[in-house]
């Protein structure tokens, strides 16, 4: 988990705002499969750690980064951006950021180490398709 806040909270995917806060809320938050109903975002915000006037926007600066770089995916329900949230499991975010290009040689080296020392299937082993099973004819 540490190396996917790192990674979160790198410049060259996050810019200045480093939104690893927000992602261990929504992991705190969620209920079943990923998925967080947000009822207050204002909760929401003082719970990563933003307090004032500007607490909300914070909070909703950091979520834009989360979805934009695939760690979670938002439903907007009339006004509220945010109402229902679903967080990407962290291997399928990886591998896309992945295929994009954006992921740091020495950061992936050391993910993949930790993997292996873990037992943690790789995004291939674990998402691998299954091969068809074609039925063999019969003569008649």
């Amino acid at each position: 988990m540490s190396l996917i806040l790192q990674l979160i909270d790198s410049k060259d995917l996050s810019g200045s705002l480093a939104p690893s806060k927000v992602y261990l809320e929504l992991l705190a938050r969620h209920v079943d499969n990923g998925l967080v109903e947000m009822v207050h975002e204002v909760d929401h915000a003082y719970a990563a750690g933003y307090e004032g006037t500007r607490a909300v926007r914070s909070w909703q600066e950091r979520m834009r980064i989360l979805e934009k770089l695939g760690f979670i995916k938002a439903k907007q329900i009339g006004n509220q951006r945010y109402k229902y949230v679903v967080i990407v499991h962290p291997i399928v975010a990886i591998h896309n950021l992945l295929e994009k290009g954006k992921i740091p040689k020495p950061w992936w080296d050391a993910y993949r180490d930790r993997q292996i020392q873990t037992k943690e299937p790789s995004y291939n082993e674990r998402y691998k398709p299954t091969p068809k099973v074609v039925p063999l004819k019969t003569a008649s």
